[in-house]
C-alpha cells in the first residue's frame, strides 16, 4: 500500500512510495536525503542521487555515513548530475528510470529508488507543464514496479504557488502547502486525496488538464477514498474535466457527503461509487 498524505521525515517509506519534499534550508533537504538513501540500502534496494546542479555538497554529506560511503564504492549507491543542457522530464529520462530499476533487480537487489533535487530542472524549462506532466508518469510508473522516488524543490528558488503545483501531484509530501493530492493508482485512471474546496479550483484544473488521463470506455473512474472533503464546485470541475473529453466521472469514495451533494444539486455527469 503506498503512503498519502503529509509526513514529517523521509524515513520509513517503501517500494511505490513517491515523495515531494519542499525545502527552504538545504541542509534540510540533505538530511532527508540521507534518511530516504539509507532506508532504501536497509530494505536492500540500489539507491540513486539525481542532481541537475553541483552534487558535490551531498555527496560529501553522503560520504559521512558510513553505511552510505561504503555503498557509494561498491555501487549499491550512485550519485548522476545531468549534463548541462539535459533536462529530467523526458520520455528519455523514464526510461533510464526503468533501464535501472531492472538492472538493480537483476543484480540481486529488491528494488531502486532515487532521491531527486529536481530544482535545477524546473527552472530550465519554459513551462512548468512538462515537468508536472512527468511526475505524473514518474507516479505511474511507482505503482507498477519496486521503484521509490524522493523529489526535492526549493521553495526560495520557484516559490510557493510553483511548489504546490508539482507537490499536488505527488501521494506524498511534508509542506503543507497543497490542499489535496492527484496521484496515480493501479485500479483507476486517477485517485484524489485530501480536501478540495474554494481555495484550490485552480489548482485542481490546472493539475488534471497537465495529467490529462483518458477515460476508458467513457468513464473516468476516480479514487476518492482518500478524499476527506469535497465541495460541489469541485464536483461540477471534475464533471467539466470529463465531459470535455466525452465521458462522464465514476467517484469510488467512502463518505457519504459526495452522494448527498450531487443528488441535491443534480451534478451532471458524476456518479457515486460506494467502496470500503
Amino acid at each position: 500500500m503506498r503512503l498519502c498524505g503529509e509526513v514529517d521525515s523521509a524515513r520509513s517509506l517503501g517500494l511505490h512510495d513517491h515523495v515531494c519534499w519542499v525545502y527552504d534550508d538545504p541542509g534540510e533537504f540533505h538530511w532527508r536525503a540521507l534518511e530516504f538513501l539509507s532506508d532504501g540500502l536497509a530494505q536492500g534496494q540500489r539507491v540513486r542521487y539525481l542532481t541537475h546542479g553541483d552534487g558535490d555538497e551531498l555527496l560529501h554529506v553522503l560520504e559521512s555515513a558510513p553505511r552510505l560511503a561504503s555503498a557509494l564504492r561498491s555501487g549499491a549507491a550512485q550519485v548522476h548530475q545531468l549534463a548541462e543542457g539535459d533536462t529530467a522530464a523526458s520520455t528519455a529520462q523514464l526510461r533510464t528510470l526503468a533501464a535501472a530499476t531492472h538492472e538493480a533487480l537483476a543484480e540481486g537487489y529488491t528494488g531502486f529508488r532515487v532521491a531527486a533535487e529536481a530544482t535545477g530542472s524546473v527552472c530550465k524549462l519554459e513551462q512548468p507543464s512538462e515537468y508536472a506532466r512527468y511526475e505524473h508518469l514518474v507516479d505511474r510508473y511507482t505503482t507498477r514496479e519496486p521503484f521509490a522516488a524522493l523529489c526535492a524543490y526549493d521553495r526560495r528558488a520557484i516559490g510557493t504557488d510553483l511548489a504546490a503545483q508539482f507537490a499536488c501531484l505527488h501521494p506524498a509530501g511534508n509542506a503543507d502547502i497543497t490542499p489535496f493530492r492527484l496521484h496515480a493508482c493501479r485500479d483507476a485512471d486517477i485517485a484524489l486525496s485530501g480536501e478540495l474546496d474554494l481555495s484550490c479550483q485552480d489548482l485542481l484544473c490546472r493539475a488534471l488538464e497537465r495529467v490529462d488521463p483518458h477515460p476508458q470506455g467513457g468513464e473516468l473512474v476516480i479514487d476518492a477514498k482518500g478524499l476527506t472533503f469535497v465541495d460541489h464546485r469541485s464536483l461540477f470541475r471534475l464533471a467539466e474535466f470529463a465531459q470535455r473529453r466525452g465521458a462522464t466521472v465514476a467517484l469510488r469514495t467512502n463518505q457519504s457527503a459526495p452522494a448527498r451533494l450531487v443528488e441535491i444539486l443534480d451534478v451532471p455527469a458524476v456518479r457515486v461509487e460506494w467502496v470500503e
